[in-house]
């Protein structure tokens, strides 16, 4: 394979890396302010939200629409957490990361 392909296909894979522990933060995130161990109205605390919420909105809101309405459980951080997993998985399985 030529190498400017393996470095890009590599690159896909981190940023893809990135994406999933940015999707952790947001799920663990979101449930430190409903059970009000932090709170959105510090500063800091509303920037991390607000930059994670524009960062992982975009791919979870088509997921909650295709989605049923669970009542008050979102799975759609799980759905794109396989996502990511099965997207890694075929760079690695096939070869386009060595």
């Amino acid at each position: 394979m030529e190498p400017l392909v393996a470095t890009l296909f590599g690159l896909v894979y981190i940023i893809l890396d990135l994406f999933k522990w940015l999707l952790l933060i947001t799920v663990v995130m979101s449930w430190l302010v409903a059970f009000n161990l932090i709170n959105t109205g510090n500063r800091f605390v509303y920037l991390v939200s607000d930059f994670l919420y524009r960062v992982t909105e975009p791919v979870l809101r088509p997921i909650r629409n295709v989605m049923p309405n669970l009542g008050g459980i979102d799975l759609s951080p799980l759905i794109a957490l396989l996502g990511v997993w099965f997207l890694q998985s075929l760079i690695v399985n096939y070869g386009l990361l060595r």
